[in-house]
């Protein structure tokens, strides 16, 4: 079937199912992905997502497609949509999340589909692996986090380059996707460089490979040491931020109330300076009051707080930053 053929009038019924399997374990399926496998008169899958729910597929039609066969899924799925069945295209996670969600989209929208051509589409959301996996490893992602593919298989080198760089600077806690695979080795390798760039080489990175299935395996590391551990195509890796730390076997990222209150004998009060329920002394309204209270240069600010003069100039001046 050619996705790009014009949307026929679809039988009625056909119905595209996009479930998000979490980590494959059963009791980590949600309610919701379990009836739609139920629901569903054929599935499609790669075969390792397929072998998780293999006990729930039993009278259906199975489709099995390769690791790099995302479109063919997306294509196959609205083959049989259009002849009125109801289709499960399950990825393992979170169907929206690196998953078969996006590419099962484009192959609609070129085929010309909308929400009215008559085939009904759903997205039954999953745990991603950085939920999965983080879970395992304590509450590293308590503070603002990203999630970044090391896969050049479809995104320029320069970019996720751009990218990680950008985040290890800005100090985010970090999930790397697709980290390494039999036939690429090096990407894990120039992330941990451009990591050190910003990073401490103490700063604590946990290695999740397999979460949830019988072959896990958790190693507790640094950004120094991290290239050293068992890392392939199975693994997640969270790397910290400057405040995460480990303690007793768990990866822990502070929200930042020790910045803003303090347990005192079992009661908590409120940081001289700080109110509760306000935004922080620091916050917006502070900073600004601050800096234009320094007498201190756009440029030495800049240095200072590690931002764009450009910013600081426009915040100095009391105007609105250009959108």
């Amino acid at each position: 079937m050619n996705p790009t053929e014009p949307l026929r009038p679809a039988v009625p019924g056909g119905r595209i199912m996009l479930v998000g399997l979490g980590p494959g374990a059963h009791e980590h399926l949600t309610a919701r992905a379990r009836a739609a496998i139920a629901e569903a008169d054929t599935v499609i899958g790669y075969v390792t997502y397929i072998r998780l729910v293999a006990e729930l597929l039993e009278g259906k039609e199975v489709i099995r497609k390769s690791m790099t066969e995302e479109l063919d899924r997306a294509i196959e799925a609205l083959a049989r949509a259009r002849q009125g069945r109801k289709v499960a295209l399950i990825s393992s996670g979170d169907a929206g999340v690196y998953g078969m969600a996006g590419p099962t989209f484009e192959v609609l929208f070129q085929a010309g589909w909308t929400p009215d051509s008559g085939i009904e589409v759903e997205i039954v959301p999953g745990a991603s692996a950085l939920n999965t996996c983080a879970a395992l490893v304590g509450a590293p992602l308590t503070h603002d986090f990203c999630a970044i593919s090391l896969s050049d298989l479809l995104t320029p080198w320069p970019t996720i380059a751009r990218r990680l760089d950008a985040v290890a600077y800005a100090d985010f806690v970090v999930a790397l996707y697709n980290p390494r695979s039999g036939r690429r080795t090096g990407q894990i390798v120039e992330a941990q460089r451009l990591f050190l760039r910003h990073r401490d080489p103490a700063t604590p990175v946990a290695i999740v490979k397999s979460a949830y299935r019988p072959k896990q395996r958790i190693e507790f590391t640094t950004l120094e040491r991290m290239t050293e551990a068992d890392i392939g195509m199975l693994t997640t890796v969270l790397i910290g931020n400057s405040q995460t730390f480990v303690r007793d076997g768990l990866m822990v990222t502070p929200r930042g109330y020790a910045s803003k209150y303090a347990l005192d004998a079992g009661e908590r009060t409120t940081v001289d300076g700080e109110q509760s329920g306000r935004s922080l002394s620091t916050g917006l309204e502070g900073w600004l009051a601050t800096i234009r209270a320094s007498g201190r240069s756009a440029s030495e600010l800049a240095d200072a707080y590690r931002l764009p003069e450009a910013y600081i100039r426009v915040a100095l001046a009391g105007r609105e930053a250009p959108v």
